[in-house]
């Protein structure tokens, strides 16, 4: 088997414990929703995000549209933009620490030094992805990304998203091996031509699919698809 160029990760299932972004990330962004509009409201791009919201739900006060897609969890851009600088907060003054599961920067680190190249691909902005990984804590690993991808280059469980993200990391589709634990992302991915692997984590309680290979952290990926292993 011929290794992958370029590795594609989902974080949250992934990387991450699910728990990290429902029960820590998401009560936390929840929380300072008002005071930090009352801080920032006018600041230019929380002020570009009000206006996206009320272009998506007009004649709706923007405060309760956003509380009533946080409650749903909902996949929408300016939500997403707006939990990212509500947890920037967080992370620069150290109430919050990106989670990440242990073997993973082991992994990524070993699979950046043999050159591959590695992309995030999450729901979240990624500024927020930037940010898990920028503080996390197994320390900053952002130098070791080539590209950050959120839904603004489409939804998740669209085939055409992930060809414009090969498209826009300059890799063919076929040398790009994407991650994640939820099928429908996988079946979009292997769809637009790319290799997938789910990531079933016993710590998540993810059921795996049988359509895609499997793995149960990344040091399985790395023998799977002939990746470097971490040293130790």
């Amino acid at each position: 088997m011929i290794p992958p160029a370029c590795i594609l990760t989902d974080i949250e299932g992934t990387t991450s414990a699910i728990a990290f972004v429902k029960e820590t990330l998401f009560p936390f962004a929840a929380a300072e929703l008002d005071a930090f509009l009352d801080a920032h409201e006018h600041d230019p791009a929380v002020a570009a995000i009000l206006a996206e919201v009320r272009t998506i739900a007009p004649h709706q006060d923007p405060r309760s549209v956003l509380r009533l897609w946080m409650g749903e969890d909902a996949k929408v851009t300016p939500l997403k933009s707006l939990q990212g600088l509500i947890w920037q907060a967080g992370y620069l003054d150290g109430r919050l620490k990106g989670h990440l599961w242990p073997d993973v920067a082991p992994c990524l680190r070993a699979w950046a030094r043999a050159g591959l190249r590695l992309a995030v691909y999450s729901s979240g902005s990624v500024g927020a992805q930037k940010l898990l990984f920028g503080h996390s804590a197994a320390g900053d690993l952002t130098p070791l990304f080539t590209g950050f991808f959120d839904t603004k280059v489409g939804g998740k469980r669209d085939p055409a998203s992930y060809a414009t993200i090969a498209a826009g990391l300059h890799v063919p589709p076929g040398e790009v091996l994407f991650l994640s634990d939820v099928v429908e992302e996988l079946d979009a991915a292997q769809a637009a031509g790319l290799r997938t692997c789910q990531l079933v984590r016993a710590g998540d309680g993810t059921l795996p699919a049988g359509r895609h290979a499997e793995a149960a952290d990344f040091p399985a990926v790395a023998r799977q698809f002939g990746l470097p292993l971490a040293a130790g």
